[in-house]
């Protein structure tokens, strides 16, 4: 993910300025990473619904800031706990990239419906669209579903298919295919 971020032949996001916002960050690896080993200094925000999660996120940045050989500085980095599908609409501005490594995986395999009546996966796309800024990306990871759904899935309203990570190809039952898909959206609506 950090190279097709950050590849000529594919985003190259500027590391200056570009900001981020990882859904479901857990511990904030993916985060500190981009910081770390990417070069990226723009603002970055870790959401997760579990409150234990952001406490130990935000336990590790406390420890790297406090480290002097550190290669980056982690200022900039928040942690907040939200529930994308529980929580009211996000209020905290549009990213230039929204990371998601799993959470629409654990949204899409809820029986939970709305007031309406339909699966809370559902609405997932149109509640995403909001943080993402126009002509940011949406770049989701996942292991249920292959690049054709998530496509499917992501792909209109708001959002156009841009690309999708590689991984190692194999084989099965006559037709190839990845055991991830990455697939980057960029946002051009509303």
């Amino acid at each position: 993910i950090l190279a097709y971020l950050s590849s000529a032949a594919h985003l190259a996001l500027p590391v200056g300025e570009t900001t981020f916002l990882d859904l479901g960050a857990g511990n904030g690896e993916m985060l500190f990473r981009l910081r770390e080993q990417g070069g990226f200094a723009g603002r970055m925000m870790g959401l997760d619904y579990s409150a234990a999660s952001v406490e130990l996120a935000r336990k590790i940045k406390g420890a790297k800031s406090n480290d002097t050989a550190a290669p980056a500085t982690m200022e900039g980095i928040d942690f907040q706990v939200w529930d994308i599908m529980g929580s009211e609409r996000w209020g905290g501005g549009a990213f230039d990239v929204v990371l998601d490594k799993g959470t629409f995986d654990a949204v899409s395999l809820s029986a939970d419906v709305d007031r309406q009546g339909n699966r809370v996966c559902e609405g997932y796309r149109a509640r995403v669209e909001g943080m993402v800024k126009r002509g940011g990306v949406l770049l989701v990871t996942s292991c249920n579903w292959t690049e054709g759904e998530l496509r499917e899935w992501f792909g209109g309203g708001g959002f156009r298919y841009e690309g999708q990570v590689e991984y190692p190809r194999f084989r099965f039952g006559g037709g190839m295919g990845q055991s991830i898909s990455s697939v980057c959206f960029r946002r051009i609506g509303g």
